[in-house]
């Protein structure tokens, strides 16, 4: 195991035994309680992970790319672990740096995961930048999320093969869409923890709007590219609403105005603050976490988002969406109750 002895290089607050749950978004920490709460979850997801090689891959990445150590892209490696050092993880994972123009980060892996950064993305950000972007992917090791973009890829799979039965393609579509939903939300849980290894919110959205226009950052704004997420956020009338549904629905990103609108928010909210401060839920305690809470604060949270929004197709569902989550607590208190009836009897 790396030496975790290290501290990092400017005082920031670090975080011990802190839970992945102090800042994954309410949509995707509630997924990922239930998962956990799953008996023999542990040994399905094995199973799901011996169809994708991640011995293979890591030897392909050892065999085609720079690992970041001491002795090369220093720097690089003294972010994983301060990163590492920050959110206390039991482990530093490696990284990777891949010959690739495009600017991309990734984490991959179940077992022993590991992150692979591009030398597009290098080129692209300053250090306190690349120090938000290797906290996001620290992030997502920390929370599992390899978990479902397992489940995706093999369900990606399944569909392209089931393509020629009437209905079998339409069932894993439906499937794919709510975990690429899912997804989207693990990415501004992950936004988050870029944020708590920095702790330079000003940092963070200059990474998101590099990540929309490039290196040119005289020629752009924090305040502007806000204003530019109000504007997406009001846009037009019910159509365009629509036709911003139908646009995100094959994306697994946020967009880039959608995700610093909801950082700037986070940053400045107070839950940031109360982190910072030591107020979070801890490691120890991810056992007591109750789905039912869990699923109800995700219902709160997206019928906050849809307060929030100006936008007019949003508007228009509202009242369904609303229902709905009405709806799905009450089934989930009444299933509570069953449940805790059956445990006084036993």
């Amino acid at each position: 195991m790396p030496d975790m002895t290290n501290t990092p290089d400017r005082a920031r607050t670090r975080f011990p035994g802190i839970s992945s749950r102090a800042y994954e978004h309410p949509a995707d920490r509630s997924a990922l309680v239930a998962l956990r709460s799953l008996t023999g979850f542990d040994v399905v997801l094995r199973r799901l992970s011996g169809l994708f090689n991640e011995r293979a891959i890591r030897l392909t990445f050892l065999a085609s790319s720079v690992r970041a150590s001491e002795n090369q892209f220093h720097n690089l490696y003294d972010m994983v672990r301060d990163a590492a050092y920050i959110l206390d993880m039991p482990e530093v994972p490696e990284v990777y740096v891949e010959q690739n123009p495009a600017a991309n980060a990734y984490a991959i892996g179940a077992d022993h995961p590991f992150i692979v950064v591009t030398t597009g993305l290098l080129d692209l950000h300053d250090d306190e930048e690349l120090r938000f972007v290797i906290g996001h992917e620290v992030g997502h090791i920390l929370s599992g999320h390899s978990v479902y973009q397992t489940m995706m890829m093999i369900l990606t799979r399944l569909g392209s093969r089931l393509a020629w039965l009437p209905l079998g393609n339409i069932g894993i579509a439906a499937i794919l869409m709510g975990l690429r939903e899912w997804h989207r939300k693990s990415e501004l849980s992950c936004d988050r923890a870029g944020l708590l290894t920095g702790q330079d919110p000003a940092a963070v959205k200059r990474a998101l709007m590099k990540m929309a226009g490039g290196t040119r950052l005289a020629d752009m704004n924090t305040d502007a590219f806000l204003q530019q997420a109000r504007e997406y956020d009001e846009a037009g009338d019910v159509r365009d609403g629509m036709l911003k549904f139908l646009n995100l629905l094959g994306q697994s990103h946020p967009f880039a105005v959608v995700r610093l609108a909801e950082i700037d928010r986070w940053a400045s909210d107070g839950e940031y603050a109360r982190i910072l401060a030591g107020e979070y839920p801890r490691r120890a305690d991810d056992a007591n976490a109750k789905v039912t809470d869990e699923v109800k604060n995700a219902a709160r949270s997206y019928k906050d988002s849809w307060e929030r929004s100006a936008d007019p197709f949003i508007g228009k569902v509202k009242d369904v969406a609303d229902a709905a989550a009405g709806a799905a607590g009450g089934l989930f208190d009444k299933l509570s109750r069953r449940g805790g009836d059956t445990a006084s009897q036993n």
